[in-house]
């Protein structure tokens, strides 16, 4: 306990560090706000749904619980994480907000509605017009709840039992998301590829922050 007081006291009295965690929360704030709008805009926009080689073909299963409750779980452990590593908080926070960023460009620029047979949330909290892009809408590529632990497992590689535990998670995400028809496969499959091209921009753009 007291090598993580004096190392926060360190942190906090660093400048560099103040103005790198400070710029990451306002970058969160920000992509935050453009997620919201983007999300309305692909929900908005939607057309037909279209034909997908697995969705087609499986029935729908209810997960419902996992798929709402799931990221949930992450975020926490997430902020567990980087709480315990303050030194990680900036680099964490840029390369999220950067993800938030790309994958809200992404959504703005295809208008595919879900697949027909698909399982509805049901939590009247998060069915609030305020978590449009979170639970709810058509923001459809490509997959988050696929994407966001794959950046983790990506941020930790060096950690092995981190790693595998994100890349364990971004699987059964893009597993739950199919199963319940709430993502199209190529959703799923891209965010490997895409989110892959997202760290290594944010390896680049924040140098300085990167976990050593």
């Amino acid at each position: 306990m007291k090598k993580k007081i004096v190392e926060y006291k360190k942190c906090f009295r660093d400048k560099n560090f103040l103005f790198s965690f400070f710029s990451s929360l306002f970058l969160l704030g920000v992509s935050m706000i453009i997620n919201f709008y983007a999300a309305a805009y692909a929900t908005s926009r939607a057309s037909s749904s279209v034909t997908d080689i697995i969705l087609s073909n499986t029935r729908v299963y209810d997960v419902d619980i996992i798929f709402v409750y799931g990221p949930i779980l992450l975020t926490l452990f997430i902020l567990f994480i980087a709480l315990n590593q303050p030194r990680s908080i900036p680099f964490i926070g840029k390369s999220v907000a950067i993800f938030i960023i790309i994958r809200s460009v992404f959504i703005t620029l295809t208008h595919i509605s879900s697949f027909p047979n698909h399982i509805v949330i049901t939590s009247t909290f998060f069915n609030n017009a305020y978590f449009v892009g979170i639970f709810t809408g058509d923001d459809l590529f490509f997959s988050g709840h696929t994407g966001m632990p794959f950046l983790m497992a990506l941020i930790f590689w060096q950690n092995k039992p981190l790693r595998y535990i994100f890349l364990a998670i971004s699987v059964l995400f893009g597993v739950i998301v199919l199963l319940g028809h709430l993502h199209y496969t190529i959703d799923v499959m891209s965010a490997f590829f895409i989110t892959y091209t997202i760290f290594h921009i944010c390896e680049f753009l924040f140098r300085k922050d990167k976990i050593k």
